[in-house]
């Protein structure tokens, strides 16, 4: 889902500001200075896209999209998934967070971090649409099982001519069938509607190649997830994680 294809703010009022709701609670110095720097400082460009509390608001779970990253690092991925963990006896906070690349996996997240799975459900009034039952499909798995790999190497790509955003992941199990895994989310600006496929391959070099032959525009069609008798042992995909990002995996 691409980033201008967000409406600024939905469900809300130009006058509404989005809040974490931690003014009144704190935190040790690093802690805070860490909330600060990684999750509250682009407050104001967050559209909360899904969010969940539980019922003495102790926790609380949200998917944001930021809408400040497409000013930073070319590439960058535009979702936020943050945990928060209130203490209201001893009136402080903890907190984690992760940056990820597809709304999916922000979910995954944050369900292997306590959040009922259909507490967490995009409104599908928001934003661009799935174009098919493909999409949807894969999206749904990925939210469920996104702890059965890694991420390695992402972009997100806001060319009008070529809204898409690309995911390399490595399978935790190295016998899973294609170990590596490439998922290609396509907007079309026109019907607002995207498409998410996933490709399969057996070695790392061959997922890479094809990652960077797509962000180049001339990919083969991906290759399909298939069994394979022999895979060696999935090797590191050299990722660029954001200061702080939990490492790894995609729970």
């Amino acid at each position: 889902m691409s980033t201008s294809q967000w409406p600024s703010d939905p469900g809300r009022s130009s006058d509404d500001e989005f809040d974490f709701h931690v003014d009144h609670l704190d935190a040790d110095a690093e802690k805070s200075r860490d909330f600060y720097r990684h999750v509250s400082l682009h407050q104001d460009s967050y559209v909360p896209l899904a969010e969940h509390h539980s019922a003495n608001e102790a926790h609380s779970y949200y998917v944001l999209f930021d809408r400040s990253a497409t000013y930073g690092h070319p590439g960058d991925p535009h979702f936020l998934a943050v945990y928060l963990h209130r203490d209201q006896e001893r009136a402080t906070f903890d907190f984690e967070y992760a940056q990820l690349a597809l709304v999916p996996m922000t979910q995954s997240w944050l369900i292997h971090r306590g959040c009922p799975s259909e507490s967490i459900a995009l409104s599908r009034e928001i934003g661009p649409r799935p174009a098919d039952e493909a999409t949807t499909a894969l999206e749904q798995r990925l939210s469920n099982d996104g702890d059965h790999f890694a991420m390695g190497l992402s972009y997100t790509e806001d060319d009008p001519n070529d809204y898409v955003t690309l995911v390399v992941l490595r399978a935790m199990d190295e016998r899973a069938p294609s170990p590596y895994r490439v998922l290609v989310e396509e907007v079309d600006v026109d019907l607002e509607t995207y498409t998410l496929r996933e490709g399969g391959f057996n070695t790392v070099e061959a997922a890479r190649h094809w990652y960077i032959e797509r962000l180049g525009g001339k990919a083969d069609p991906l290759p399909p997830v298939r069994a394979t008798s022999a895979s060696p042992p999935p090797a590191s995909i050299p990722a660029k994680p954001p200061a702080a990002r939990p490492p790894g995996r995609l729970s």
